[in-house]
């Protein structure tokens, strides 16, 4: 019933929407008085590339739009003679146009990059985007591509995951990790999208870097709750990135030379004005460095190397006003191999993403827009190990397989009836290829054994609408509703998901807020390292498992400071997770000590399910734009998961949960050649399971491994062994904190731009807790040790130096 009802309820308001005559603010309607509409794209001046949610407003009122995510924009209004428009962005110049406005219109414009002048305290008290006290949505954070390459970074890799988790809301995982924990949510409920394109895996060297090259990015969206029914499939956020299109009018190009990688981007015109090409790779050298001293050590009988790359590539073509077409993809693996000669040893550890995306853009009218996707993302991970027989000893080959395919068609229609009303509708639909483990293991002492489990295809489909509604001067109401679609064999689940966010203008530039969303998730990742290795795997809903489900309720108070370019955001959030899934005790896949069993297991007798909760407030002061930006953000969460077959079934902290996370970010332009910025970090200690106890075994034991689960071989007679508590997760870690500095020096030559950066990662060497481990510690002759917890750290003080050019 409470589902007919929402549905009946929005099929109203999109009726009312789409046929009801549009009218302006406080003005009664009349018959004789016709409406036209002005629409076009915008652009940036001497690239021509698509600007995404651009301002287009009329000075001195409530009334305008923002640009979508191709740089389309729509207004519809009464006729008058003319029309003074305002188009106005975060660190471009803002254009006014005054226009005749009888009949409809197309405009085009182009913004100039700069700064923002005083004139648009003038015009429109707006410093650039929409503010944040007029949007309906809460909860969204997005941070201007450029801003980010001003931000310290580790080992000076600008990395868009690790500045996300300086935001509020969002927890890192370990020390130097790129893992996203969202409100109380694990890194598998995060929608990372690329290019309309899923991406399964976002991480490098083990999560101390992403997968995402900033030079490449055009935008960087984060949204952790109030979902617009256009995003499904997972519980916790959604993190959109869009690439650049590349330069139309001329050849452009940047790089950078660090520590560990190097990175070239190169874009340009195809056909100028028309199309352009935009090529992006980078590459680690960390083998080039290490292999030589590694088999200079071992007297040549060993060698060994790691590294990973990646490449952005995108075409596209402007056919005219009426279609554009696009073609982009990412490709991105890491390698690790070592190979031992004496003892006859090779072993390998590959994983990589692979995606692509052709959209076209269609405008049937100057109202209704429409964007067709075919899209393909692709997620391997292999662990391959080879000992060689000597002497008629046991040879030993094993291949271990993950990963999932997927292969999805989306549309999507924007149709902007009247500045009260922009509707979005749309359809997506994917085939899920998962491959939840293969292994092939062959040995000579048991002749032969080879398994493979069988590859498992699922459908999962979604149908969204949604409205911006601006019934009155003071409401502005994103409401929508998702109908999500799984099919797997005989399961079938077909599940609404309302959505609605709304804010109410109490008085110019300040709004309260609140919002409620519904969401369901057929794709699961299991996971039982805590340190982000790629063996963790993703699995689907099946008819033992279920799907997850959020439900998230938020309110809150945004205002804006117009005149000193500061927004501020202070919210609350509560949060319940059902069917979130985890390992059983001592489960794993890995399964290489008894293979002659593997076939009897499947994955869905390792896990088990259970529920969550988060709460807590978020509070953001954030500022865009000036010679001093950045932002402060402040977090108090509690997250506690309840397993029916773990922990005897009480519930308890996860090992992400905070009580308290704190970042201060500040970037100060000295002067034009000189940059400065520092960030400075605070969070509760995580919560862990650590040894209580060691003692000496009396028996032969199994022991469970503590990276991949299962048992380990059997411990001898007095062998020592760990001894834990009862209870799980009850030890709380020291606090982490550090500081971050970074200073930029610009020089401008003739033909080309560099920047030298030199910055320093944990200031004051702060030894942050990495994980804590029981070991002897001597008492002196003659007295026995004693067992002692000790901390271990990974990064001290780390400075680093980079060479960025642009030409």
């Amino acid at each position: 019933m409470k589902h007919s009802f929402l549905l009946v309820s929005l099929g109203l308001l999109l009726t009312g929407a789409a046929f009801g005559q549009p009218t302006a603010p406080g003005r009664r309607p009349e018959a004789s008085r016709s409406v036209v509409t002005v629409s076009g794209y915008v652009h940036e001046r001497g690239s021509r590339e698509a600007l995404i949610g651009v301002s287009v407003y009329l000075p001195g009122t409530s009334t305008g739009t923002t640009t979508n995510t191709y740089g389309f924009y729509s207004l519809t209004l009464p006729a008058q003679d003319s029309l003074r428009l305002v188009f106005s962005f975060v660190g471009y110049e803002p254009v006014q146009q005054t226009v005749a406005f009888r009949k409809n219109t197309e405009l085009n414009v182009l913004l100039t990059p700069g700064r923002v002048l005083s004139e648009v305290t003038v015009t429109g008290s707006r410093t650039g985007e929409e503010k944040v006290s007029e949007s309906p949505q809460m909860s969204a954070i997005d941070v201007p591509v450029a801003q980010i390459k001003k931000i310290p970074a580790f080992l000076g890799e600008k990395d868009v995951l690790k500045v996300l988790q300086l935001m509020p809301g969002v927890q890192k995982g370990s020390e130097g990790s790129t893992g996203i924990y969202v409100r109380g949510g694990g890194p598998d409920q995060n929608l990372i999208i690329l290019d309309d394109a899923v991406v399964y895996n976002a991480n490098h060297l083990f999560g101390f870097f992403s997968v995402f090259n900033g030079d490449a990015l055009k935008s960087v969206e984060l949204i952790k709750g109030g979902f617009p029914a256009r995003y499904g499939g997972r519980l916790s956020s959604v993190i959109e990135m869009n690439m650049k299109e590349g330069n139309k009018e001329q050849l452009h190009g940047e790089g950078g030379i660090g520590l560990i990688a190097s990175r070239l981007t190169l874009e340009g015109p195809i056909q100028k004005g028309k199309s352009s090409f935009l090529v992006s790779a980078r590459r680690t050298y960390l083998d080039f460095v290490a292999r030589p001293i590694i088999k200079q050590q071992s007297g040549g009988e060993t060698i060994a190397g790691y590294y990973f790359y990646d490449l952005n590539a995108k075409v596209n073509y402007d056919f005219g006003p009426k279609n554009k077409l696009y073609l982009s993809g990412y490709f991105g693996q890491d390698r690790f191999y070592a190979r031992d000669r004496k003892e006859g040893v090779n072993i390998g550890l590959n994983w990589g993403n692979a995606t692509g995306t052709l959209r076209w853009n269609h405008l049937f009218s100057d109202k209704l827009f429409a964007n067709t996707s075919l899209i393909f993302s692709n997620y391997k991970f292999q662990i391959s190990s080879d000992e060689e027989s000597f002497e008629g000893d046991d040879a030993f080959s094993l291949r271990y397989n993950s990963g999932i395919r997927d292969y999805s068609l989306k549309y999507d229609l924007d149709f902007y009836p009247s500045p009260q009303h922009s509707l979005r509708f749309g359809a997506q639909t994917t085939m899920h290829r998962f491959t939840p483990s293969a292994v092939v293991l062959k040995s000579t002492i048991i002749n032969q054994y080879k398994q493979e489990v069988d590859a498992i295809n699922v459908l999962e489909s979604g149908l969204y609408a949604e409205d911006i509604w601006r019934p009155t001067a003071r409401w502005r109401i994103n409401g929508g509703i998702r109908l999500s679609h799984f099919m797997h064999d005989q399961v079938n689940y077909l599940r609404p998901e309302p959505r609605l966010s709304a804010a109410f203008v109490l008085k110019p530039n300040l709004s309260l807020k609140a919002s409620y969303a519904l969401m369901n998730q057929y794709v699961h990742l299991l996971s039982n390292t805590g340190i982000g290795l790629p063996t963790d795997l993703w699995v689907p809903t099946t008819d033992r498992v279920k799907p997850q489900q959020s439900e998230q309720v938020a309110v809150g108070v945004a205002k804006d400071f117009a005149e000193k370019g500061l927004s501020l955001t202070v919210e609350g959030y509560y949060k319940t997770m059902k069917n979130i899934i985890n390992y059983r005790e001592g489960a794993s896949f890995l399964l290489v000590n008894d293979p002659t069993s593997a076939d009897k297991v499947r994955w869905e007798d390792n896990v088990t399910s259970g529920k969550g909760w988060s709460y807590g407030a978020e509070v953001l002061l954030q500022k865009k734009v000036g010679r001093f930006s950045g932002w402060i953000g402040y977090t108090l969460s509690w997250t506690q998961w309840q397993f029916a077959e773990l922990n005897f079934g009480k519930k308890f902290y996860p090992r992400y949960d905070r009580r308290h996370d704190a970042s201060i970010v500040g970037i100060y332009e000295l002067s034009p050649r000189i940059t400065l910025s520092g960030a400075w970090v605070y969070g509760t200690g995580q919560a862990l399971t650590v040894p209580t106890g060691r003692y000496q075994a009396n028996r032969h034991l199994p022991i469970k491994d503590p990276y991949f689960g299962g048992s380990l071989p059997y411990l001898a007679f007095g062998e020592e062994v760990n001894e834990y508590g009862s209870q799980k997760n009850t030890f709380r870690a020291e606090p982490y904190h550090r500081m971050d500095l970074s200073i930029q020096f610009h020089k401008k030559k003739k033909h080309h731009e560099r920047t030298w950066e030199f910055s320093v990662y944990n200031l004051y060497n702060r030894r942050n807790p990495f994980f804590y481990d029981l070991d002897a510690k001597e008492q002196g002759q003659g007295q026995p040790t004693k067992t002692v917890l000790y901390r271990y750290s990974v990064f001290p003080v780390v400075p680093s130096v980079s060479y960025n050019f642009k030409f």
